[in-house]
């Protein structure tokens, strides 16, 4: 469970285990690594605090066992984690042997045997992410000194899309994002898509929508074409999260509509800087960065654990059999998946810094 060349991030732990966390290596000796950092990117993934989301109660402080000493890398691997303390396995015994449709119950069974632990999804469940989450904000720590800033968003959910300016600086969007429940720049957009998902938990149900991570500040050149791109790397991460099931980067799906003369970003000179003026392309062109701001939206899939009941099959006696999932589940996990995959982001750049002599 590990992803990365020069920056390896290693996940361990489950939903229903004493402990999640990472294993991440790569980061230089002597390197500053701020715990505050880590420990705020944590408390947005959380659900704590938010009406709309689980009411699983995880503090999720965060815990260095190895490889930071007061506050600065000491070059070898930095594991952390934080501890499972509010899990409930038992809402998950009476399943054991009727796979959830849309988890990975019935794979995971077939893979790995009877006795795999599933409790909460086990290491198929967004909890896992946690760790994703701490090696991406120091991971945005190493970029900081060159100027690069990374920060996700929520998009849309269901129907409800949000405005946002193309050109907006990042932090303004950090700003307007922090002062709604769902993580979106757009204060109208926001309360829509409350109500939205208000509206899919009153009726046992839940919903998905699109993260949208931008990244700022990048050198040019950046990237290991042919297959290491930083389309590549992002994508390979991003697909790693649960619940992500397509990722785009510019215009993405729009582009196959366009002409080239559309789609074709027209350079400048600004400020003594060649940069693209417009940013059809999402910031990367051959693999490599261009100059632009990095644009990348990931599609998250509605929840799968839902309060209505569903159909599905008994393993033992191959009957069908219906179910209904109980335990703490989001209607929907879209704004708590903003933060994991503005890390994984973070990681991926992160990880081509260090390869191509950007970071040192």
């Amino acid at each position: 469970m590990t992803i990365g060349t020069a920056y390896r991030v290693t996940v361990f732990g489950s939903s229903h285990g004493p402990e999640v966390g990472a294993v991440i290596a790569g980061v230089p000796k002597g390197r500053p690594v701020d715990l505050l950092a880590i420990q705020r990117a944590l408390d947005r993934r959380r659900p704590v605090g938010r009406r709309l989301a689980s009411r699983r109660h995880e503090e999720d402080q965060i815990i260095v066992d190895v490889g930071i000493s007061h506050g600065v890398a000491d070059g070898g691997p930095i594991r952390l984690h934080v501890v499972n303390q509010d899990a409930r396995s038992s809402d998950y015994d009476r399943l054991r042997d009727t796979p959830r449709p849309g988890h990975a119950d019935f794979p995971a069974r077939v893979r790995y045997g009877a006795n795999a632990d599933l409790a909460g999804g086990g290491i198929f469940s967004g909890r896992m992410t946690v760790g994703l989450v701490a090696a991406g904000a120091i991971a945005s720590g190493l970029l900081a000194p060159l100027g690069v800033e990374v920060f996700g968003f929520v998009r849309s959910i269901g129907p409800e899309v949000a405005v946002v300016p193309e050109t907006a600086p990042l932090s303004e969007l950090r700003r307007r994002s922090s002062e709604n429940e769902v993580g979106t720049p757009d204060a109208s957009a926001a309360a829509r898509m409350e109500e939205c998902i208000a509206g899919v938990r009153r009726a046992g149900d839940s919903i998905g929508g699109i993260v949208e991570v931008r990244a700022s500040g990048l050198p040019v050149g950046l990237g290991e074409p042919f297959f290491d791109s930083v389309e590549s790397v992002v994508a390979h991460a991003a697909f790693s999260v649960p619940a992500v099931k397509a990722v785009e980067f510019g215009d993405g799906f729009r582009a196959a509509t366009l002409r080239g003369s559309e789609h074709n970003d027209p350079y400048e000179v600004r400020a003594g800087r060649i940069v693209p003026r417009t940013n059809h392309a999402g910031g990367i062109l051959g693999g490599l960065t261009d100059g632009a701001e990095l644009v990348a939206r990931f599609a998250v899939k509605p929840t799968a654990s839902i309060a209505k009941e569903q159909e599905t099959v008994h393993l033992r006696n191959l009957q069908p059999a219906r179910i209904v999932v109980t335990g703490r589940h989001d209607p929907c996990i879209v704004p708590r998946a903003a933060p994991v995959l503005e890390a994984i982001v973070a990681i991926g750049l992160t990880d081509l810094a260090l390869r191509g002599g950007f970071l040192r």
